[in-house]
């Protein structure tokens, strides 16, 4: 009934055979359980299951065999030893940071990070003595050069969020290792369907599953993929802390997961024509997007992506009286800060997803109010241009 796959698969079967456990009844999908806690058949069972000592189920919030299911196809797919999975991408990072330090110990992080973030190390975990040093993202001396004795974390995100920066994991990872120090990677705009930072140097992915691992906008989820000395760190938080992802959150993002790959060629093949086209249209003054030979960091982004991925970032000229006007005069693409979605959204980063940060900090990440997010859906990418042409026209 649950006979183990063969070794050495390719990912796309694992993206859909991956975790798959049957129960007594030969389901072939995969089941989805609605449970709170789980049964024992004897007093000693449950005190051993509750120790440790015998493997089972105990309560919801420590795990459930749908949670299971889905962070072993996640870490399959990533080539983790093991993967937690976390009520949303905020809680996967808080997560690791909390299961990783302690007061009095140091982050040294990119500074083109999501809002969020950047307010969960630069605002949050100060209060609780976490210090955090904001270096820009593409020069590895800058992170070789903030390294402290109390150093414990390099985190960054590539590409950026929403600049699209793209990090040399390899180089960075080398630094880290070097200090011994984790390196953690936010893989949420590529996914494992095209960027594996584990293969590259990083010691820990952080995901967002709300984005493209689920991919149709539906729910919210994250996960934490990595070793299993780490993991089991973050496993010890979570059961007590609980940032728990519920058994239907994963269920939907294990199905997600099986059309991962599929989801991201084609939205990413839609993302280049968008971005090129953008590029020869009078009222943008720049386009950010990997897969673009104009992009910075374009050479690197083909050695270590399989493709420049489906977010598309540009400044409109004439600032933010010019951008509102682009994102008003849609009537097909999303107005929304999510990403990740079949359906394209657009956002206005510096008063939405960047809002709660200072100027300066906005700033300095080079997020100015001009700039406009694009995450490409699966639209015919010839509607996505005349919805933005009617914004940019005039």
């Amino acid at each position: 009934m649950n006979r183990p796959l063969p070794p050495e698969l390719h990912p796309d079967t694992l993206a859909v055979r991956a975790g798959t456990e049957r129960t007594q009844f030969r389901e072939h999908g995969e089941a989805m359980y609605l449970t709170s806690s789980f049964v024992f058949d004897s007093a000693a069972q449950a005190a051993a299951c509750f120790s440790g000592e015998e493997e089972g189920y105990v309560y919801a919030r420590f795990s459930n065999p749908t949670v299971t299911a889905m962070q072993n196809r996640l870490a399959a797919l990533e080539g983790g030893e093991a993967c937690i999975a976390t009520a949303s991408g905020m809680s996967a990072i808080l997560s690791l940071a909390m299961a990783t330090m302690q007061a009095g110990d140091h982050v040294v992080a990119s500074n083109g990070l999501f809002g969020a973030t950047q307010q969960l190390f630069g605002g949050i975990l100060s209060k609780f003595g976490i210090a955090t040093s904001f270096v820009p993202a593409t020069e590895l001396d800058a992170w070789r050069a903030a390294i402290t004795p109390r150093t414990r974390l390099f985190f960054t995100e590539t590409p950026s969020n929403p600049l699209t920066e793209v990090i040399d994991i390899a180089g960075v990872a080398a630094i880290a290792r070097a200090a011994g120090v984790i390196f953690a990677v936010d893989n949420c705009f590529c996914t494992p369907a095209l960027q594996r930072p584990l293969e590259l140097g990083a010691d820990v992915v952080v995901h967002s599953a709300t984005k493209y691992l689920d991919g149709q906008g539906r729910v919210l989820g994250g996960a934490v993929v990595g070793s299993k000395a780490i993991t089991d760190e973050v496993f010890k938080f979570l059961r007590t802390a609980g940032p728990t992802l519920s058994p239907f959150n994963a269920w939907v993002i294990l199905k997600g997961l099986e059309t991962l790959r599929i989801r991201m060629e084609a939205q990413s093949a839609s993302a280049l024509e968008l971005a090129r086209w953008l590029e020869a249209q009078p009222g943008v003054a720049r386009v950010y997007y990997p897969g673009l030979e104009s992009h910075p960091q374009h050479a690197l982004a083909m050695r270590q992506q399989k493709s420049g991925g489906a977010i598309v970032s540009f400044d409109v000229k004439g600032g933010r009286e010019a951008a509102w006007k682009v994102v008003d005069a849609t009537r097909l693409i999303s107005i929304t800060a999510n990403l990740g979605d079949t359906k394209s959204t657009i956002t206005h980063p510096a008063t939405t997803t960047h809002g709660r940060i200072s100027a300066e900090a906005r700033a300095t990440a080079g997020i100015g109010d001009g700039l406009l997010r694009i995450a490409v859906g699966l639209e015919d990418v010839d509607d996505l241009k005349a919805d933005l042409a009617r914004g940019l026209a005039g």
